[in-house]
């Protein structure tokens, strides 16, 4: 079977992101070429809906190789393991601030999306107040 274990590498990867909060996607930007970098297996790694607190959904987070990505995602985890070792952090501080962050996030879209409205309403009323 041709290709077979490039797919399951895919879903390997592709279910360690997931749990981390990522998604796979297509790279948006062409990659740079490099010497050494001329493999056409390039996916990107994007927030998985509001798994993560960041502050664009659609920005790509890293772009690489397979290799590459499965490097950043055990990076990703052992810098998660190494703040609990330290006592920096938990899964629940983790958590905590995470949702925080969500909330913060929720409410900012929440007046922007009054404002926005406001501002129609103003513009409905000052066309109707018109002759």
């Amino acid at each position: 079977m041709s290709g077979f274990s490039t797919y399951t590498r895919w879903q390997r990867i592709e279910s360690q992101a997931k749990l981390l909060g990522f998604r796979l996607g297509n790279p948006t930007h062409e990659p740079v070429r490099r010497v050494n970098f001329v493999s056409d297996d390039t996916v990107s790694l994007y927030p998985d809906g509001a798994a993560l607190p960041v502050y664009s959904r659609d920005t790509e987070i890293y772009t690489g190789t397979f290799s590459q990505v499965e490097t950043f995602l055990n990076g990703w985890v052992r810098a998660q393991q190494y703040d609990m070792m330290l006592r920096i952090t938990d899964e629940k501080k983790r958590k905590k601030y995470e949702d925080k962050e969500l909330a913060r996030q929720a409410e900012q879209c929440k007046r922007e999306e009054q404002e926005q409205m406001l501002a129609v309403l103003r513009a409905k009323d000052h066309e109707n107040s018109q002759p």
